[in-house]
């Protein structure tokens, strides 16, 4: 029992979960929040998100990611399109000793980060924001039926 409470815990802290708002340096440089650094490992990548935000994924999961991007057919342009959207802005980043990470100018501009970020843990992932679309986009609706997008995710993604 007790070992199986000790992989639980062990696979737990590799998760990234919670949210938590922070400043980035003069030289654009994030320190990375220290529940998330277990799961992202010292080689991280960041790269665009489809919400104006920042996709962070470690190794293993870019991996991942690229593996199924690299099956997409060559000879259709919307695949292709859409693998250049992640891989494109893709940019392999290394903690610094003092666990600080820099954000580069293009991912900044994209998920339109002055100085104040949102980082959000997303399970296997992570993601950046600027404070205000982070707010904006988690603001929650009323007219949401979260059952209904429950069944949907159940009936199309089998989850």
């Amino acid at each position: 029992m007790d070992n199986q409470i000790t992989n639980f815990e062990d696979a737990l802290e590799k998760e990234m979960m919670g949210s938590s708002e922070h400043t980035l340096d003069n030289k654009f440089r994030l320190i990375i929040p220290s529940r998330l650094r277990k799961g992202l490992g010292e080689k991280f990548v960041m790269c665009r998100g489809m919400d104006n935000n920042i996709d962070v994924y470690p190794a293993a999961e870019w991996a991942k990611l690229c593996e199924k991007l690299n099956a997409l057919p060559k000879s259709n342009k919307a695949a292709r399109q859409y693998a250049s959207f992640f891989t494109s802005s893709g940019d392999l980043c290394q903690i610094d000793s003092q666990n600080r990470v820099v954000i580069n100018a293009a991912l900044r501009e994209w998920a339109g980060i002055d100085n104040k970020v949102c980082f959000v843990g997303k399970g296997a992932t992570a993601q950046i924001w600027s404070v205000d679309r982070w707010n904006e986009y988690n603001d929650y609706d009323e007219s949401i039926d979260i059952n209904a997008l429950a069944d949907e995710m159940y009936t199309n993604f089998g989850f």
